[in-house]
């Protein structure tokens, strides 16, 4: 029997380059068709190839609605490690993927969604609140599609309601009713990381949330937080996502993974957490060390500076201003991954903060 193609999207990414390192060590033979942008570059080229053997190039961006498609058609699985808040790519996927399906039912693809934790958000302000801890056991996307909160339960207590807005849930939602449709069926299952640190080994060193606030920091001068900055988020070191992603492939092989309404799977640690207040002010006191900003420490940013965000990003066609991703409470607990065997290794060895100065000095 052949072995299955992969189809690949984010293969140069934070996550997804570090995530094809341990492909390369662990299924060396498993071919991989990997979406690039600027495929010509000879470097980028060098490296896909020198971490696995077994890979093939496909020239294209997140907009390249026709290759996506055509790619996601002719794949057994699909891997989107790529922007998990890009609806036209999604949806280039699930269709391509339904055509799959629609050939070979008896075979039905399976799609691997990368989305994040920003779907349990408290929308706390910046505020530190004795949030609950949800698990993924008890996370429902398929009941709920058509009301205005997403019902979930937390540890310990009654059904709670997550408002519908919240970060990634439009296109989470969809994967989920595409893994529970039974006329075209597609196995589907998503992974939601935490709050993601450290240096990664593949091509993009940091995280997008750090570079970002690099930028921000430059922009006021100092570094800063969404309100107070006392919320905070269950964190996990970027060999554990990529780590927890390759679990659940292998699991999807074995025919073992939880998969369609239950394919939901939080990527997190339960290592102590740290404020965005507390990463920010490490993060400034570096900066004003090195001479880029003018204040040391962390300081809330300005009303006026969080809505010329919102304004950056409605330009964008995004909906967000940052007060639910950056500014609320994000309480996981991964039991899925659990049961599949997987733990957090690398996060437990070095913390967020004493990983801050080297991601730092990675980005800048």
């Amino acid at each position: 029997m052949n072995d299955p193609v992969i189809f690949l999207l984010g293969a140069t990414g934070y996550v997804g380059s570090q995530f094809l390192i341990i492909l390369g060590r662990v299924l060396p033979n498993i071919p991989v068709r990997a979406l690039v942008r600027s495929s010509s570059d000879s470097e980028r080229q060098a490296w896909l190839h020198g971490v696995h053997l077994n890979l093939t190039i496909i020239d294209g961006t997140l907009e390249d609605v026709n290759t996506i498609q055509d790619q996601a058609e002719k794949a057994d699985i699909v891997i989107n490690l790529a922007s998990c808040d890009h609806v036209v790519c999604t949806e280039a996927i699930l269709s391509g993927l339904r055509k799959r399906s629609a050939n070979k039912p008896s075979q039905p693809p399976f799609l691997l969604h990368v989305s994040g934790t920003g779907i349990i958000s408290d929308n706390a302000r910046g505020e530190a609140r004795d949030a609950k801890v949800y698990s993924d056991l008890d996370l429902d996307l398929e009941s709920h599609v058509s009301c205005d909160f997403i019902f979930v339960s937390s540890l310990g207590s009654l059904y709670d309601r997550l408002p519908k807005d919240n970060p990634h849930l439009e296109i989470d939602i969809s994967v989920v009713k595409a893994g529970t449709n039974k006329e075209i069926p597609i196995r589907t299952a998503t992974i939601f990381p935490g709050m993601i640190y450290g240096v990664s080994e593949g091509i993009q060193k940091t995280t997008a949330w750090l570079r970002a606030f690099l930028e921000f920091a430059k922009i006021n001068g100092h570094s800063g937080t969404w309100g107070k900055g006392l919320n905070s988020i269950n964190n996990i070191h970027v060999k554990d996502v990529a780590s927890a992603v390759l679990t659940v492939l292998q699991a999807a092989l074995e025919n073992r993974a939880y998969e369609g309404a239950q394919g939901i799977y939080f990527a997190s640690s339960q290592e102590p957490r740290a404020s965005w207040h507390e990463c920010m002010t490490v993060i400034g006191n570096h900066l004003y060390e090195k001479g880029i900003v003018s204040k040391p420490g962390s300081h809330p940013f300005s009303d006026e500076f969080i809505e010329s965000i919102k304004a950056a990003n409605l330009s964008r066609g995004i909906h967000a201003d940052g007060w639910s991703l950056f500014g609320g409470n994000q309480f996981s607990k991964p039991e899925r991954l659990a049961k599949l065997g997987w733990e957090p290794v690398e996060t437990k060895k070095r913390s967020i903060l004493d990983s801050m100065k080297d991601s730092v000095e990675a980005a800048i």
